[in-house]
Protein backbone atom coordinates (compact mmCIF):
# COMPACT_ATOMS: atom_id res chain seq x y z
CA UNK A 1 0.00 0.00 0.00
CA UNK A 2 1.17 3.47 -0.74
CA UNK A 3 0.74 6.40 1.27
CA UNK A 4 1.09 9.37 -1.84
CA UNK A 5 0.61 8.16 -5.48
CA UNK A 6 2.60 10.81 -7.70
CA UNK A 7 -0.02 12.50 -9.49
CA UNK A 8 0.41 14.78 -12.60
CA UNK A 9 -0.82 18.12 -10.38
CA UNK A 10 2.72 17.29 -9.49
CA UNK A 11 4.64 17.73 -12.48
CA UNK A 12 6.56 20.97 -12.93
CA UNK A 13 7.99 20.38 -16.14
CA UNK A 14 11.63 20.45 -14.86
CA UNK A 15 12.98 17.06 -15.22
CA UNK A 16 15.03 16.69 -12.74
CA UNK A 17 12.98 17.72 -10.29
CA UNK A 18 10.20 15.98 -11.36
CA UNK A 19 12.46 12.76 -10.75
CA UNK A 20 13.69 14.52 -7.22
CA UNK A 21 10.20 14.86 -6.10
CA UNK A 22 9.10 11.07 -7.26
CA UNK A 23 12.30 9.68 -5.65
CA UNK A 24 11.11 11.69 -2.28
CA UNK A 25 7.32 9.97 -2.37
CA UNK A 26 8.91 6.71 -3.06
CA UNK A 27 10.92 7.17 0.13
CA UNK A 28 7.89 8.56 2.36
CA UNK A 29 6.13 5.58 0.80
CA UNK A 30 9.22 2.96 2.01
CA UNK A 31 8.86 4.46 5.64
CA UNK A 32 4.96 3.97 5.37
CA UNK A 33 5.37 0.55 4.52
CA UNK A 34 7.99 -0.08 7.26
CA UNK A 35 5.65 1.22 9.68
CA UNK A 36 3.02 -0.95 8.13
CA UNK A 37 5.32 -4.21 8.37
CA UNK A 38 6.46 -3.24 11.87
CA UNK A 39 9.73 -3.46 10.78
CA UNK A 40 12.97 -2.53 13.30
CA UNK A 41 12.99 1.42 14.64
CA UNK A 42 16.47 1.96 13.57
CA UNK A 43 15.61 0.84 10.11
CA UNK A 44 12.47 3.29 10.45
CA UNK A 45 14.83 6.19 11.57
CA UNK A 46 17.51 5.44 9.08
CA UNK A 47 15.33 5.69 6.30
CA UNK A 48 13.46 8.84 7.86
CA UNK A 49 17.61 10.02 8.01
CA UNK A 50 17.48 9.21 4.02
CA UNK A 51 14.74 11.25 3.54
CA UNK A 52 16.08 14.49 5.71
CA UNK A 53 19.50 14.14 3.64
CA UNK A 54 17.96 13.74 0.22
CA UNK A 55 15.80 16.91 1.15
CA UNK A 56 18.06 19.02 2.34
CA UNK A 57 20.31 18.67 -1.33
CA UNK A 58 17.57 19.01 -2.99
CA UNK A 59 16.17 22.33 -1.21
CA UNK A 60 19.87 23.57 -1.56
CA UNK A 61 20.15 22.48 -5.42
CA UNK A 62 16.44 24.32 -5.84
CA UNK A 63 18.21 27.71 -3.41
CA UNK A 64 20.93 27.35 -5.77
CA UNK A 65 18.62 27.80 -9.01
CA UNK A 66 16.27 30.17 -6.89
CA UNK A 67 19.62 32.70 -6.60
CA UNK A 68 20.97 32.07 -9.74
CA UNK A 69 17.21 33.80 -11.17
CA UNK A 70 17.26 36.33 -8.55
CA UNK A 71 13.93 34.45 -7.97
CA UNK A 72 11.66 36.96 -5.94
CA UNK A 73 9.62 35.12 -3.15
CA UNK A 74 13.11 33.35 -2.15
CA UNK A 75 13.33 34.26 1.30
CA UNK A 76 9.89 32.85 1.97
CA UNK A 77 10.73 29.94 -0.03
CA UNK A 78 14.40 29.34 2.12
CA UNK A 79 12.25 29.79 5.01
CA UNK A 80 9.59 26.97 4.01
CA UNK A 81 12.35 24.95 3.66
CA UNK A 82 13.88 25.55 6.86
CA UNK A 83 10.53 24.88 8.35
CA UNK A 84 10.30 21.41 6.54
CA UNK A 85 13.49 20.43 7.42
CA UNK A 86 12.38 21.03 11.15
CA UNK A 87 9.24 18.86 10.39
CA UNK A 88 11.39 16.18 9.50
CA UNK A 89 13.58 16.69 12.34
CA UNK A 90 10.26 16.52 14.52
CA UNK A 91 8.86 13.54 12.61
CA UNK A 92 12.21 11.68 13.00
CA UNK A 93 12.92 12.21 17.02
CA UNK A 94 8.68 11.96 17.57
CA UNK A 95 9.13 8.24 16.28
CA UNK A 96 12.32 7.69 18.12
CA UNK A 97 11.01 8.78 21.23
CA UNK A 98 7.98 6.86 20.82
CA UNK A 99 6.81 3.96 22.45
CA UNK A 100 3.09 3.06 21.09
CA UNK A 101 3.10 4.63 17.50
CA UNK A 102 0.05 6.40 16.63
CA UNK A 103 0.22 5.06 13.05
CA UNK A 104 -2.79 7.01 11.39
CA UNK A 105 -0.81 10.43 12.71
CA UNK A 106 2.21 9.53 11.83
CA UNK A 107 1.06 8.80 8.02
CA UNK A 108 -0.81 12.16 8.25
CA UNK A 109 2.45 13.92 9.04
CA UNK A 110 4.10 12.39 6.38
CA UNK A 111 1.75 13.08 3.79
CA UNK A 112 0.91 16.60 5.07
CA UNK A 113 4.89 17.49 5.11
CA UNK A 114 5.13 16.92 1.34
CA UNK A 115 2.30 17.58 0.09
CA UNK A 116 1.71 21.62 1.26
CA UNK A 117 5.14 22.67 0.08
CA UNK A 118 4.63 21.61 -2.71
CA UNK A 119 1.13 22.52 -3.63
CA UNK A 120 2.45 26.50 -2.44
CA UNK A 121 5.80 27.30 -3.03
CA UNK A 122 7.30 24.80 -5.23
CA UNK A 123 4.45 25.12 -7.58
CA UNK A 124 4.85 28.81 -7.50
CA UNK A 125 8.59 28.44 -8.03
CA UNK A 126 8.38 25.96 -10.73
CA UNK A 127 5.99 27.92 -12.84
CA UNK A 128 8.76 30.47 -14.24
CA UNK A 129 9.95 29.74 -17.53
CA UNK A 130 13.83 30.39 -16.89
CA UNK A 131 13.91 27.88 -14.14
CA UNK A 132 12.48 24.99 -16.60
CA UNK A 133 16.18 24.24 -17.38
CA UNK A 134 17.42 22.50 -14.43
CA UNK A 135 20.85 21.04 -14.98
CA UNK A 136 22.19 17.70 -13.97
CA UNK A 137 24.04 17.86 -10.44
CA UNK A 138 27.02 15.03 -10.67
CA UNK A 139 26.16 12.10 -8.37
CA UNK A 140 29.40 12.68 -6.39
CA UNK A 141 27.98 16.34 -5.89
CA UNK A 142 24.94 15.47 -4.82
CA UNK A 143 26.17 12.35 -2.59
CA UNK A 144 27.83 14.71 -0.55
CA UNK A 145 25.04 16.71 -0.10
CA UNK A 146 23.16 14.17 1.35
CA UNK A 147 25.72 12.62 3.51
CA UNK A 148 26.22 15.94 5.16
CA UNK A 149 22.70 16.45 6.02
CA UNK A 150 22.30 12.99 7.73
CA UNK A 151 25.47 13.70 9.97
CA UNK A 152 24.10 16.98 10.23
CA UNK A 153 20.33 15.41 11.29
CA UNK A 154 22.00 12.55 13.26
CA UNK A 155 24.59 14.80 15.51
CA UNK A 156 21.80 17.08 16.39
CA UNK A 157 20.17 13.42 17.73
CA UNK A 158 22.99 12.90 19.54
CA UNK A 159 23.61 16.04 21.05
CA UNK A 160 20.01 16.06 22.14
CA UNK A 161 19.94 12.55 23.46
Amino acid sequence: MTLIEWREEYCTGIAGVDFEHQQLIRQINDVYQLIEDQSDKELVIDSLGEIYGNISAHFALEEQMMLRYDYDHYPQHRADHERLLDDIRDITEEFENTVQLDEAEFRKKLAHWFQLHFKTHDSRLHNLAEMREHEQVSQSTLKTLIQNAKDKLFQRRIQAG
